[in-house]
């Protein structure tokens, strides 16, 4: 499926972009489905935001049960002084993870279709195993910034190798607030790394090192239409900034690491009643 230069461009740049990956039919179904969840949840019982703002910190118990569950996560700024939405919920959630693809039919599909599995192989991946879903809202006026990142900080296993694979369900541009990536990047070290104490179930941010995030100059946006995918390495630094348009910018995340990968005991994400999802 892949071609010659777009193995040598992930290899050189850290990421791939390829437009027109997934069809319009089963981007409307994912949709659909995520609006469905949002409307089915009791945002009165669990109000999670969700923001990395904070360094992590304010991960709770409803984060680390997402890793085997469907959770809505809110926009900080859709809450008002009182605790109370200021929006309607369709525009106020940040984003739905983290088992989508094990506990969502409409998900399950768009995950099993043929040509993710195919990318990963022909990017050296033996096995392909999924992990990690996210259906990203990034809602009009309020989407939060996403800082400066790597995936690996979050996402541990040994050897390192996680691969990202972004689908734009809708289009992403410079004023909805599309992704940023350092070309490159992925040959940097590792800056963060955040560690889970189980005993305490608490979360850390530690650093690794101080190497600071690329200036502007050093950064590309990732302008895209909807159906493109980015497949992207795990030490690739990218981020995103603040939605202030009125268009929402959707877009479903796996991630995939190779079933030979050891998942690490201090990760976050821990799936002990699931069973492996192969692509």
């Amino acid at each position: 499926m892949l071609t010659d230069e777009q193995r040598e461009q992930y290899e050189a740049e850290g990421f791939l972009v390829i437009p027109g990956f997934v069809p319009a039919e089963p981007l409307a179904a994912a949709r659909q489905a995520a609006l469905e969840i949002v409307d089915g949840f009791d945002l009165g019982a669990q109000r999670s935001v969700f923001t990395t703002r904070d360094r992590d910190r304010g991960r709770d118990e409803a984060f680390f049960a997402s890793a085997q569950g469907v959770h809505c996560f809110l926009e900080e700024d859709a809450i008002d002084e009182r605790g109370e939405l200021s929006i309607p919920p369709r525009l106020a959630i940040n984003k739905i993870g983290h088992a989508m693809h094990d506990r969502v039919p409409a998900f399950t599909a768009l995950c099993r279709r043929p040509c993710f599995g195919q990318a990963l192989r022909d990017l050296g991946m033996a096995a392909p195993r999924l992990w990690q879903t996210m259906y990203i809202f990034k809602p009009p006026r309020i989407g939060g910034e996403v800082r400066w990142h790597q995936d690996a900080s979050y996402l541990v296993t040994e050897p390192p190798g996680v691969v990202g694979m972004w689908i734009a369900i809708e289009d992403a541009h410079r004023g909805n607030g599309c992704l940023w990536v350092q070309p490159g990047g992925h040959r940097s070290s590792l800056r963060e790394i955040y560690e889970v104490d189980w005993e305490r179930r608490v979360g850390t941010l530690r650093e690794l090192e101080p190497t600071p995030w690329p200036e502007p100059e050093q950064t590309v946006p990732l302008e895209v239409e909807a159906g493109s995918v980015v497949i992207f390495h795990d030490h690739l630094p990218h981020a995103s900034e603040p939605n202030r348009s009125e268009r929402s910018r959707h877009a479903f995340t796996m991630h995939v690491a190779d079933r030979s990968a050891r998942w690490a005991a201090c990760n976050w994400l821990q799936r002990p009643d699931l069973g492996d999802f192969e692509l």
